[in-house]
């Protein structure tokens, strides 16, 4: 019996590391085992000929919710093309479904929670050409969710390493890697709220795999431990290993930013830049909503470990901030994104609320009069205390935070807004109407149109305006004679002498094979109103990041 075990990724570089688990756990005892991870951008027709090219007796799709729809659709198909082939489908997508899923839906099981037990149970069955027994996990026709329940591993070392067997493809430099399962938060609007008991893999586990994870020089390696560090020592160690065995990879974990103690802090000091990346989720801060939906969170000790971490300024800090959550309305919301960016992250991302099958706030939707999208990813559309046009109105705020703020692209510009915006709340709020105008939101803009929109929007302020200025021309190379216009590249005689003994000192420095342009301007607003003299190099060389350098200069006073 042949099996395929399959995805549909929202992105080419996303990895799965479902897929993986499943086929080291089942071992050889199922039959063959493939793995084919494919993309949702891919034509259906084509997806389904590469399915039914490898022959498969049976095809198991993890399920997510970028992928329900596409992937229902291909199970339809597959069945109608060969319908002797047996389909399974698994995650959390499809874990609480009622037993009339299967009347609408031409599958043959349904896996619900953690696969690992249940579908080897169901493969192992089928491959001896016996029908599958009950197990918890393991939904057939007839079934609902609720009456087969969910199956865990209680010691996840009995789960083999797919990074030891050679079933995760480590060449596209990102893996996700999981060290343990199960949160200690009990969020309503999460799915991981139904499992509060974690579960550690082993030390020695974790640390033989890390050590051939670190050996390959993978570039990026996400944890998805819900929270990396709910257990101090544990935490510890394992940061420990990384900084005495690391290469050149680069780690990524979901932390609980009030659980931070003391010692883990100083440990994390002595982190080299860029090495680390940290996700924490403040989701909100306003006390309130905190316990409607049951998350119970630190709030002081939050703060303050999110602010000593930022000082230090060696592991960038991604923040996330839900919106549309029960009892919250619009100044609440503000009061939350005004805490926030007063702890300066390097990324700040904003959300609508999903409504999860499964997670408890969908089950609470009707008695807290939240209504929400119907089909997948479930966004909130109104609640008692936000209407549509509110909540879209905080939609496009999370996207043009993520567009200029989460960039890095405009930092000068973010921090002149203070001349004439009291918080980046006001601001954002006062550039949603204006951006949404002219059609920013419907299709991307390029990066110059990107700036321009943004110099139209802030004319009145010229130290804003050459603000922007600035990050434009340290955002990537400025052709002379081809720089937008809120450029003033007018140079005196005195100024263009002074670019050019300034390229000659440059040119003489030139690596070999470099290529070095240049381009030049002046600011009237940067240096206490005295007139500054621009000047940036740009180096390239084949093969390397392209480089800017930034000049400033005593403008020579000749008239032109």
């Amino acid at each position: 019996m042949r099996t395929l075990l399959t995805t549909l990724h929202s992105k080419y570089i996303h990895p799965s590391l479902a897929l993986p688990c499943l086929a080291a756990y089942c071992g050889d005892t199922c039959g063959e085992l493939l793995i084919r991870e494919l993309t949702i951008h891919q034509p259906k027709e084509n997806l389904l000929a590469q399915i039914l090219a490898l022959g498969p007796d049976v095809v198991a799709f993890s399920v997510y919710v970028w992928n329900r729809q596409l992937s229902l659709e291909l199970a339809a198909a597959l069945k109608v093309a060969r319908p002797a082939v047996r389909l399974v489908l698994g995650g959390p997508e499809v874990s609480f479904e009622n037993a009339d899923f299967f009347d609408h839906c031409p599958v043959d099981a349904l896996v619900c929670g953690e696969g690992e037990i249940p579908l080897r149970h169901l493969l192992h069955a089928w491959n001896a050409g016996l029908p599958p027994t009950a197990i918890a996990g393991l939904q057939l026709p007839g079934q609902s969710a609720v009456q087969v329940g969910q199956s865990q591993l209680e010691n996840l070392d009995e789960l083999p390493s797919p990074f030891a067997a050679g079933l995760v493809d480590l060449r596209r430099g990102y893996v996700y890697y999981e060290s343990s399962r199960g949160c200690p938060y009990s969020c309503s609007f999460c799915m991981s709220a139904l499992d509060a008991r974690v579960r550690s893999f082993s030390m020695a586990r974790i640390k033989a795999d890390l050590t051939l994870l670190m050996a390959a020089e993978v570039a990026q390696i996400k944890f998805v431990d819900r929270t990396f560090n709910y257990h101090g020592a544990r935490s510890r160690e394992i940061i420990r290993f990384i900084l005495a065995h690391n290469r050149r990879s680069h780690f990524h974990f979901e932390m609980g930013g009030d659980l931070l103690d003391e010692e883990t802090l100083a440990l994390l000091e002595t982190v080299p830049a860029g090495m680390f990346q940290f996700e924490i989720g403040v989701q909100t801060t306003q006390p309130t909503t905190l316990a409607i939906i049951s998350r119970t969170t630190a709030m002081g000790k939050l703060y303050k470990n999110i602010k000593r971490l930022r000082s230090s300024a060696n592991i960038h800090l991604h923040l996330d901030l839900i919106v549309g959550l029960p009892g919250e309305g619009a100044a609440d919301i503000d009061a939350s994104l005004t805490d926030v960016f007063a702890l300066e992250p390097h990324h700040l991302q904003v959300e609508l609320v999903k409504l999860l099958p499964g997670a408890l706030l969908r089950g609470q939707a009707v008695a807290r009069g939240m209504r929400y999208d119907p089909a997948p990813p479930y966004r909130v559309l109104a609640t008692p205390l936000l209407s549509f046009a509110e909540l879209e109105n905080y939609r496009g705020i999370g996207r043009l935070i993520d567009l200029i703020h989460n960039s890095g692209r405009f930092a000068h510009f973010l921090s002149a807004l203070a001349q004439i915006y009291s918080s980046p709340v006001e601001f954002y709020q006062a550039l949603y109407p204006w951006w949404l105008r002219l059609g920013g939101f419907d299709e991307p803009l390029g990066l110059r149109r990107q700036f321009e929109v943004l110099a139209d929007f802030v004319t009145h302020a010229p130290g804003v305006h050459e603000a922007l200025a600035r990050d434009y021309a340290l955002a990537g190379r400025v052709v002379p004679g081809q720089a937008p216009a809120f450029f003033d590249c007018a140079l005196s005689p005195g100024e263009e002498l002074q670019v050019k003994q300034q390229l000659k000192q440059t040119l003489a420095g030139r690596a070999r094979g470099e290529n070095v342009q240049h381009f030049a301007c002046v600011f009237h607003h940067l240096n206490s109103g005295q007139r500054t003299l621009a000047v940036y190099f740009y180096r390239s060389r084949s093969g390397d990041t392209p480089v800017v350098e930034e000049t400033l200069l005593v403008a020579e006073t000749t008239s032109p």
